[in-house]
Order: C-alpha cells, then structure tokens, then sequence
C-alpha cells in the first residue's frame, strides 16, 4: 500500500502501510476481495454510505474523508479530498500511464466530439497511433468500447490509459467535461495540448452559473504549466468566442488562437460549404493549405481549424493535416446525413443546447431550395431554462418545427414540450394540426411528444428539395423514460420511415 500512497500529499493511515493491494474501486459492488475503496461523494449517493458494504465484499483497505461508526479491523486513510486521492492513487496504481503518451484535451460546450474525429485522422495520417476517450465511445487500435459519460472517472481514466500505453498508443484524444474538471476527474493529466471550441448554455442544472460553468472549463488551461517542462504545452483557443480572451489570460502555456472574425493564428479563407462538404485554403503560422472535407456544415470550419491547431503544435505537417481532414468521411451523429431516394436532404445531429442548434438550423438552411423542417426536443431532468430558448430559436429559423421528445427520464413528456412551446410560440410562429397527407404550405409547429412518431410525421411532409433536421439525440441509440432504457436510434427511425417501413 506504501507505493501506491507515494502520489499522496496530505492523509493519515490507521494501519499496515505494507498491506498488499489487489486493486482500486469507488464503486463497492466492484470491490474485490483484497481491493482499497475510496468513498466518493456525489449529487445522489455518498460513498461513505457504503464502507460495510465494501468490506463485506473484500475491501481491505478504505480511504474516506471521514469514518463515524465504521467497526471493522481494516486499514484506514483518512484524506481531505476523496477524489483528488482517487486520481492521485489511480496514477501510482497504474504506473504513470501517460508516461510517453502525448495528451490532448479538449473542452467546450460544441464540436468536442467532431474536434476530436479530425484530430484522430489527422494523427493517423501522420502514422501515430491515437487513442480516443469521448462522448460516443472509447476507443484505441480498432477496438470500441461503450462510454457511460463523456469523461471516465479518474481510476477509469488511468485505468483505460494503461491500456492504451500497453497497446502501442502514441497519443491520447480526450474530451474533457466541465463535470469532470470540477469533480478534477483529469487534475493528474499532464496535457500536451489543450483545446477550447466555444462557450454557450449548457449543464446549468449542475453548475448553476454561466460563470461557475466557465470556470470548470477554466481549469483544463489553468493548470497547462504543470509537468512537461522542456517541451511545454500548447492551448489552442477559439479567439472568435467571447470568452477567448479571458481564457488566454488565464494560462502560463503556449497559445495559439484561431478564429474567422478576429484574425486568429490559424484561420480559414475562401471558404465554400456545400452538401458535398467544405472547401477552404487555412492560413497558419507554419504556411497555407488547401483543404477539402466531406463533412457538412460551416461551422465545421471551426472544428478544423481548432484541429490543425492542435496537430501543428504537436509538430504535423500541413500536408498531413489536410490528408486526414480529406479522410475523414463522417462524424456519427453529427449532421450525419440518411440516405434517401426523395430527393430530400435528411440530416440527425446532437444539437442540444441553443447555440448548437441555431449554429445547425442556419448551416443547413444553406442546403435547402425548398423548407427548414426541424424535429427537436429536450431532455428531462436536464437545464430547464434553455427549453423556452430552443423553441423560440427554432421557430425563429425553421420553417416548419415538430417539438417531441428527447430522453424525458423522471419527467411528464407532455410538460417538457409545453415549456419548449412558449418559445416557439413568442417566435410568432402558429401551431398547425397534423393530418395525414394534408398539404401544410406555411409556416408553423407542431407537438407530438412521441418522437418516432414525430419523425415519421416530419418525413411524410417534407417534399423534394426540403431539409429535415433530426436534432437531440445524434449518435445515441437509446432512450431514457422513467429509469428505463429502451433502443432507439434517429438514424434508423428515419431510415425506416423514408423506406416506407414499420
């Protein structure tokens, strides 16, 4: 236990210091007989409830913040942080993993996941072996793992790096939520590189504050001059955000800015976007490229260009930046498009947060000779006030809009909509009712909280040379209602519907 306790800076140990450690858990039903629990605090369960329960199943070692009335003859670390030690314990535990790994995280409210694709690409042209850890999956060297939350927990995080590190990875993509850097799931992450990619509403049932959430993401930049002393990291920053500035200022490490409007270090010009993909010359501080890419969508520019940022501070090439832009196909759920023979373009993303979704309404609206029709919804038990905001953004965009369903959880689907409704409805947009194969030429909403059927009422009125945006769910293929988790996906609902199927 001594070797493991050496990453440790402030704790008291009642007991054997050389008590042998089979493994680490903060979960007691993953206890093992000769495990060290660490009690973590959460928003609903508290893991000091459950120190018997982690002996009983064979912990022999407990660290916690405090123990009351804990009788059992174990060994005993008393720590003031029970989540720093669990990181701290995970790095000792798992010998350093990031040892040789170059770390990239990036941070933001939108385009992470697509960031973190291109900059996969881009590294893979390059001939380096990248690891990702990110909102759709864990992934390194073709094998795909299922991702509970966008940023694992500490002992998951070193746990999954280990793995890697052991397999040959070269790097490691990860992206990193505001979650995971106030409960310092990454504070032992000696990040290489750092990305920011915006800033807007998001997760505000958790942080409560747009400025307690800004200084979450804060921290990912504040601590860039810790640990890799020689090569020294890099923050690449979107200059074009409000907050870019400010983030600047906020870190000792190397910054690069990009941005379209205020003459970032990378930037993008001559730009065309396209349903074929986009089109652009970047301008760096290591020389121009031209780029093409299939994917959708001009805000995507922005993807690329925090991309190139940071695979040229890790020394890329620009030619190898522009080869994996090129090879970079799609981004599952993000403006995926859904193969149709109606000439109609079919699009599903994971717009879910005002900004997201308006950023996607005005893309697409670039690709539509015909309708906007926007299908969208939210998610229950999630940030009630951006609901009225999403529907007033949609009706103010679209043309036609169906509000349905999200993952509605503990909460009354009918009662989610209602509030999404009186933003659609100060946008001066009117609801419509919905027949079958009635002619709706105006504009005007629609509710139907069900949201298979809300696509299939969608799909059945959009005629040739209308968009249809899917927005909510993206990539996920379940749905959450009460506490069940059933199998639904937009891409294959969609599918099915302009298949003619059941």
């Amino acid at each position: 236990m001594g070797q493991i306790l050496k990453g440790m800076t402030e704790y008291d140990l009642i007991g054997d210091p050389e008590r042998e450690i089979e493994g680490l858990a903060y979960d007691s039903r993953q206890v093992k007989p000769g495990y060290m629990f660490v009690a973590l605090r959460g928003n609903r369960l508290d893991g000091h409830h459950f120190l018997e329960r982690a002996v009983e199943n064979g912990a022999v070692a407990l660290v916690a913040e405090e123990f009351k009335t804990l009788d059992r003859a174990v060994e005993r670390v008393r720590v003031p942080d029970a989540r720093r030690a669990l990181s701290r314990l995970a790095v000792q535990f798992y010998d350093r993993p990031f040892k040789g790994l170059n770390l990239i995280g990036i941070t933001g409210t939108n385009g992470k996941t697509t960031t973190s694709y291109l900059l996969e690409a881009i590294l893979t042209a390059s001939g380096a072996r990248p690891g990702v850890l990110g909102t759709i999956n864990y992934r390194f060297s073709g094998k795909h793992y299922p991702a509970p939350v966008t940023t694992p927990e500490s002992l998951d995080l070193m746990h999954l790096m280990r793995q890697m590190a052991d397999g040959g990875a070269t790097d490691v993509i990860m992206e990193v939520s505001s979650h995971a850097l106030d409960q310092k799931r990454t504070a032992d992450c000696p990040f290489r590189v750092a990305i920011f990619t915006n800033i807007s509403r998001d997760h505000l049932d958790y942080h409560k504050s747009m400025e307690a959430y800004f200084r979450a993401k804060s921290r990912l930049f504040e601590g860039l001059e810790k640990g890799r002393s020689g090569k020294g990291p890099h923050a690449i920053i979107n200059i074009d955000d409000p907050k870019g500035k400010d983030l600047a200022a906020l870190t000792h490490a190397k910054v690069l800015t990009y941005g379209l409007e205020k003459g970032g270090d990378v930037r993008a010009v001559s730009i065309t976007a396209e349903p074929a993909g986009i089109r652009a010359r970047l301008i760096t501080p290591v020389g121009e490229q031209r780029i093409r890419s299939p994917l959708m969508g001009e805000f995507n520019v922005y993807n690329i260009m925090a991309a190139a940022g940071g695979a040229i501070s890790l020394g890329i090439p620009l030619d190898q930046v522009a080869q994996g832009i090129e090879q970079l196909k799609v981004v599952p759920g993000r403006l995926e498009p859904v193969e149709n023979r109606r000439g109609i373009i079919v699009v599903v993303d994971y717009a879910h947060t005002p900004d997201a979704l308006l950023k996607t309404i005005k893309a697409l609206k670039d690709y539509a000779e015909g309708r906007l029709i926007a299908v969208f919804g939210c998610g229950g038990d999630r940030d009630k006030g951006k609901r009225e905001v999403m529907g007033l953004v949609a009706g103010e965009h679209s043309d036609l809009v169906f509000i349905t369903s999200v993952n509605p959880r503990s909460e009354d689907p009918s009662e989610i909509v209602k509030e999404i409704e009186k933003g659609t409805r100060k946008s001066g947009m009117e609801r419509g009712e919905w027949r079958a194969h009635s002619q709706f030429n105006r504009s005007g909403y629609f509710v139907e909280p069900d949201r298979r059927v809300a696509i299939r009422k969608a799909l059945s009125m959009a005629e040739n040379k209308d968009v249809v945006l899917i927005a909510g769910k993206g990539h996920e293929d379940y749905q959450i209602v009460g506490s069940e988790r059933r199998h639904f996906d937009d891409r294959e609902e969609a599918a099915l519907a302009l298949s003619g199927g059941q």
